[in-house]
């Protein structure tokens, strides 16, 4: 006798990009999509958020065939991938940015510099001594400091010549905590926000739009920066390579990137 799989427990899938949907040589592997496949197909939603802000994550939503919404910049900016168009972008005040800033480096000495400019292809302009990673992320190199604060950005990437990421998270965060957010994204990436911008704030404007609530939500991720995100749904699941702040918070554990471990979850799910 055939039996009705159980339905779908959840409207709307949030995962993470980095470390999370995509493996470490940068794809989605072909189980990740069959699996997101069913589940949009069960009639939930799926919604990128990243760290990264449209012009670096435009190509992987349109490798994908992803025509939905997606949530980037660290939730300053919610993006319409099918229609190529930014729904919503939030902008760093440059003078509190400069005083945030200054804050910092009195408490840890000079840092290394990068910004990512706001628009739809808003450059990444990396300052003097800044460590570029490897990668096919376009980005521009400037001498002058005082360029990268010129025009309206989104964030500031912050490096620390001897302190580590979570060091340096750590003193940035206590040093300008009531002006901006201070996050950790991922390794080398050290970024400073609008107070109050998070993930959760991004991701929350986007399921509104879809007529989906956070009780609805299950979301997926491997960084401290996902942590809002995990507090605002239902259901958090960090993967196996995630930051253990992250594992601290979440639900449950699931597989690496690099071993399908949205599909892990989502295919438990899908059989009910």
């Amino acid at each position: 006798m055939s039996t009705t799989p159980a339905p779908f427990p959840y409207r709307l899938v949030a995962t993470d990009l980095d470390g999370t949907l995509l493996r470490e040589d940068g794809t989605v592997s072909a189980r990740t999509r069959d699996a997101l496949a069913a589940a949009t197909a069960a009639g939930a939603a799926h919604i990128i958020v990243t760290g990264r802000a449209v012009p670096w994550t435009r190509h992987v939503l349109d490798d994908l065939g992803y025509d939905g919404l997606a949530v980037c910049a660290q939730g300053a900016q919610v993006y319409h991938a099918g229609e190529h168009r930014l729904l919503t972008s939030v902008t760093l005040d440059r003078q509190l940015a400069a005083l945030a800033l200054s804050k910092i480096e009195a408490e840890t000495g000079p840092l290394a510099l990068a910004v990512s400019r706001d628009g739809l292809d808003g450059d990444v302009l990396f300052g003097p001594g800044y460590r570029v990673q490897d990668g096919p992320l376009a980005s521009l190199r400037s001498e002058d400091p005082e360029e990268l604060l010129a025009a309206p950005i989104n964030k500031v990437y912050i490096q620390h010549p001897e302190l580590d990421d979570d060091a340096l998270a750590l003193a940035a965060r206590a040093a300008v905590g009531g002006l901006v957010n201070v996050v950790m994204a991922g390794a080398g990436v050290v970024e400073v926000l609008p107070l109050g911008l998070t993930k959760a704030t991004g991701l929350s404007l986007a399921a509104r739009r879809l007529g989906v609530t956070a009780a609805e939500t299950i979301a997926f991720g491997d960084m401290p920066n996902d942590i809002p995100m995990f507090g605002w749904a239902r259901y958090g699941v960090a993967m196996a390579n995630a930051h253990e702040e992250l594992k601290a918070v979440a639900d449950e554990v699931t597989a690496s990137n690099d071993e399908d471990g949205i599909a892990v979850v989502l295919e438990k799910l899908l059989q009910g």
